[in-house]
């Protein structure tokens, strides 16, 4: 069956906040120049907001330059910061340490930013902003130049064979003078574009963390709205980059979470255990009894900074957003960036559009347009926090303080990532860790939490966890590094069974929430994680 085709000036691929600031300036713009200018916007998940998950406070920076009347539009922020607490923790005891200055919070917003993401899913609707949901951008479209020409979504009702089911459905093709990808960390057609292209030449490696999230009711006296607690120290060990968000919300929620650099060297080491037993530290497990668990869920993070920041533009397309690795690590805030670079990625698809046949042309002002925003100030004065952590926890602690002190992010030399798939030891170098088991109240298993997450896959469709070479997990992986997948990821997708007497993998798809771990982690690089159905994943509520 032939695709069938629809044409617009701007595709963008991703309903995250930079996709949707992107599409909302786009309609801005055209608006002011009473000009029109057709933009779609299309996202994997079942509905604007499904899959984005974050801790989260909002600094409104780039909102109140998108909206600068966010408050009379209703915008979901409700509970502005109104107490920072920073802990190094022991594994019995807590000490209180200052604030580093990043993770000042005055005038934030504690938020879901799902909710947010609604929110301006609303406003870009009201826009003009063509918006499908369930449509998962599964190949990229070029031009016979080479250049792109659009996206085409994937194909609905194959078989696990890959064959044509009965309720087949061809993919619909969507074709652009320009295509916005704004998939968000380690987005599955933004690596073929870093290859195609060449856009990670010169640049360091993105390196990446795994964030681990649930949402709790708790009782009313442990609530106090506007508080950010964050920790550093226990249960990491004093080498592995961790940490935790604590954050008060309105009625009594509370967003908990912690954050494992990917970077990490035990095979053993398994991030949702670590963040089940953080909950379990004398200073942090008060708040937490007589509570309610409402929600789960887990997302990899792009925490390379500034000098991981690719090659942004292409022939007929850009970057926006965290698959551009736009996060500012030690503020431990990514959305404001995000949204400025899609509002001004905008602003330069803007000028292209205007100037001449747009059509498979370079946005080359986007990058030169970055550069003189506050984003790339901001980006620059912190990018040698997060690469000194290679240190161990004190002495980043101790250089973070000379660096944001003494040269105030201006240091004359810049600091390197290196891949996090390279770091990973044999297991036979490392000791194992003895994880306490659940308890059903505070702290739960990987399943238990599964269904919070609402995550649901058509179970006929093809796996959508590929590996490259199937004899690598238990030649390799399992072999060397004792099994590490069934480790590091957060849902219970990959585990070793006995079949016949050996140990083979077996892939739990349907458990999949879409976090990319395994496509970042895995030390041979042999997992390729790529999109499912449209509409399947996680179904986030408040998150």
């Amino acid at each position: 069956m032939e695709r069938e085709s629809m044409e617009f000036d701007v595709v963008v691929v991703g309903g995250g906040p930079s996709g949707l600031a992107t599409a909302i300036r786009l309609r801005q713009l055209a608006a002011e120049h009473d000009v029109e200018v057709s933009v779609c916007l299309i996202e994997k998940g079942s509905e604007i907001g499904a899959h984005i998950l974050s801790g989260a406070v909002i600094q409104p920076t780039a909102l109140n330059e998108l909206f600068p009347d966010w408050k009379e539009r209703g915008a979901p922020l409700k509970t502005a910061v109104t107490e920072d607490r920073f802990l190094f923790l022991t594994e019995q005891k807590s000490f209180r340490l200052p604030t580093p200055p990043q993770m000042h919070n005055h005038g934030n917003y504690i938020v879901s930013l799902g909710n947010v993401c609604r929110w301006l899913g609303q406003q870009a609707e009201a826009l003009g902003v063509d918006i499908y949901p369930g449509f998962a951008a599964a190949e990229v479209l070029y031009h016979g130049d080479g250049s792109v020409k659009g996206v085409a979504t994937g194909d609905m009702g194959r078989t696990k064979e890959g064959e044509e089911g009965p309720n087949f459905a061809p993919g619909m093709e969507l074709h652009a003078k320009q295509t916005i990808f704004a998939e968000g960390c380690r987005g599955s057609l933004t690596k073929t574009l870093f290859e195609r292209f060449d856009l990670r030449e010169g640049v360091d490696p993105q390196v990446y963390g795994i964030g681990i999230k649930e949402l709790w009711e708790i009782k009313p006296e442990h609530h106090q709205p506007g508080l950010t607690l964050h920790t550093a120290g226990w249960p990491m060990d004093m080498k592995t980059y961790g940490g935790s968000f604590l954050y008060h919300f309105e009625e009594n929620l509370v967003s908990v979470g912690f954050v494992v650099g990917l970077n990490y060297e035990n095979p053993y080491l398994s991030p949702f255990e670590e963040m089940q037993r953080y909950k379990m530290h004398p200073a942090i497990r008060g708040m937490f009894e007589g509570g309610r668990r409402l929600a789960y869920g887990a997302r990899a993070i792009s925490a390379g900074g500034y000098q991981s920041i690719p090659k942004l533009t292409f022939p007929g397309g850009l970057l926006v957003g965290d698959c551009a690795g736009f996060l500012n690590v030690p503020k431990i805030k990514g959305s404001h960036t995000a949204m400025k670079s899609g509002m001004t990625a905008a602003e330069a698809i803007f000028q292209l559009l205007q100037a001449e046949d747009a059509t498979g042309k370079e946005a080359v002002d986007y990058p030169h347009r970055l550069k003189t925003t506050w984003l790339w100030d901001e980006l620059y004065r912190v990018r040698n926090i997060k690469p000194s952590f290679h240190w161990g926890l004190l002495p980043a602690m101790a250089y973070s303080a000379v660096d944001t002190y003494l040269f105030r992010g201006k240091a004359p030399w810049t600091l390197h990532h290196t891949p996090d798939h390279e770091a990973l030891k044999p297991a036979a170098q490392c000791a194992p860790i003895e994880y306490p088991k659940p308890d059903g109240v505070l702290t739960f298993d990987r399943l238990s939490s599964v269904f919070l997450s609402n995550t649901n896959h058509e179970e006929e469709q093809p796996c959508h966890l590929t590996l490259k070479d199937s004899t690598v997990p238990e030649r390799l992986n399992l072999a060397i590094y004792a099994g590490p997948e069934q480790r590091y990821c957060p849902a219970g997708v990959y585990e070793f069974v006995d079949q016949g007497g050996q140990q083979k993998l077996r892939i739990n798809a349907q458990n999949c929430v879409h976090c990319k771990t395994c496509d970042i982690k895995d030390p041979s690089q042999n997992i390729n994680w790529v999109t499912p159905e449209g509409g399947g994943g996680p179904n986030y509520p408040n998150m």
